[in-house]
């Protein structure tokens, strides 16, 4: 009988605790993924306190960092090495940069080749996988002919890059799907005239929604050539509900993508907030798979 009741003790407790360790596993929150997030998100905080702000990245659970305050050869005021020691000791990467210069013509190409063989080493030093620029100026939308001119200096920014172990790409906007005559729509000139080996493309994703294009369509016609994304959506990630993300991320084995990272341009909350609200969407959600 005793032997009975030890038996009947030892099932329960053992019930108990297979109850208990799946009750909390179940609570575990959801993995985090290897995801970005741009800095001009907090582009307010930064500016007045560089260390306080990236300390609050590492604390949300972003896994890397993409710069937007490149300047002479520092980021956000801090030397290359300062800047990515920074990072690393609040377990972020450094990985990319925003940055870039206008399109030169035969007066200032020199100047402006050798701002970019300062920009590259400095970025080189700091360990960095791209440089992005994210922009083009009026002269890359009066024209097929200044259009041109803008791919083939990114060609030339390119391959500077390349010679330095950094991949150069171009992050758009909404006027990018606009048409810059009756057949040429601007985006897809630049894909089309532009180097896969020299220039990839960071896509926005909420930016060529808002340009009228479905990104998934890009894809399909582009194989490859968008191994960054921008995921944004109006303010926080996820909040709209204009974006299909499950559609997209279906896709970005095709489009080539390598990393993800998150820009918030818009709030509805406190900036770190949004930032950290955009970053618990995406965790949660079973259809981000990130490549690394």
């Amino acid at each position: 009988m005793k032997k009975r009741n030890l038996f009947r003790i030892f099932l329960f407790v053992a019930v108990v605790g297979i109850a208990s360790m799946a009750f909390y596993a179940c609570q575990k929150p959801a993995p985090q993924k290897n995801i970005g997030l741009q800095l001009y998100s907090l582009r307010d905080s930064i500016k007045n306190d560089v260390p306080g702000t990236v300390a609050k990245v590492g604390e949300m659970g972003y896994k890397f960092v993409e710069a937007a305050g490149y300047r002479d050869g520092m980021f956000y005021g801090m030397s290359p090495a300062d800047f990515k020691a920074l990072c690393e000791a609040n377990g972020l990467a450094f990985m990319g940069s925003h940055t870039g210069r206008d399109v030169p013509d035969s007066t200032n190409w020199e100047e402006t080749m050798a701002w970019w063989d300062q920009c590259v080493d400095a970025h080189a030093a700091a360990g960095v996988k791209w440089i992005v620029q994210p922009w083009m100026g009026r002269v890359g939308y009066e024209s097929v002919e200044g259009l041109k001119r803008y791919c083939d200096y990114f060609n030339a920014v390119g391959e500077k890059c390349n010679a330095k172990g950094i991949r150069f790409g171009y992050h758009n906007h909404d006027k990018e799907f606009t048409q810059i005559d009756s057949v040429t729509t601007i985006y897809d000139f630049m894909l089309e005239n532009t180097d896969p080996a020299k220039v990839m493309f960071q896509l926005d994703l909420y930016w060529i929604v808002v340009g009228g294009k479905n990104p998934v369509d890009y894809f399909n016609k582009y194989p490859g050539r968008f191994e960054l994304w921008h995921i944004k959506d109006k303010a926080e990630v996820g909040a709209s509900g204009m974006m299909d993300f499950a559609s997209i991320f279906a896709e970005s084995a095709k489009a080539g993508l390598q990393y993800g990272i998150v820009e918030v341009e818009e709030y509805n909350f406190e900036p770190f907030e949004s930032c950290k609200k955009s970053l618990d969407f995406l965790n949660a959600a079973d259809y981000v798979v990130m490549p690394k």
